[in-house]
């Protein structure tokens, strides 16, 4: 299974990536506008990312902008709901306004707060059905 990590920040980027590492191959993005760029690429090879890991402020384009942007482009594709990449929003902001923005308006599947622990993060990917 495959994994992009979309994350600015260096040690959040390692970190994600030695909790993922043993599940998905993973790549990553530093800002938005890489994210979405990788999206379209991996659907472009045939090679769709299963799962996304999408922080909320980045650089160049912001995660929830990224993530209009994915959940337009799968639209766009005729990606069935149930086929859709899964979306985890990471964030250090853990305020309602936030949540809603981008889970419940954004079309975001889960939403994590940092730092994001290992069990945590095997939980979420449990009950997204990622990993057993």
């Amino acid at each position: 299974m495959k994994c992009l990590i979309a994350e600015d920040d260096f040690i959040s980027r390692r970190v994600l990536s030695e909790l993922l590492s043993p599940y998905f191959s993973c790549d990553v993005a530093v800002d938005g506008e890489e994210t979405v760029t990788a999206f379209k690429l991996a659907h472009e090879t045939k090679k769709p990312y299963d799962l996304i890991c999408l922080d909320i402020m980045m650089p160049r384009l912001d995660g929830r902008e990224a993530l209009r942007q994915i959940r337009g482009l799968e639209k766009e594709m005729e990606i069935p709901a149930n086929c859709e990449a899964k979306i985890i929003m990471t964030t250090a902001l853990d305020d309602a306004k936030t949540v809603f923005d981008t889970y419940y308006q954004g079309g975001a599947t889960a939403y994590l707060v940092k730092p994001i622990s290992k069990a945590k993060l095997l939980a979420e990917l449990r009950s997204l059905g990622l990993v057993k």
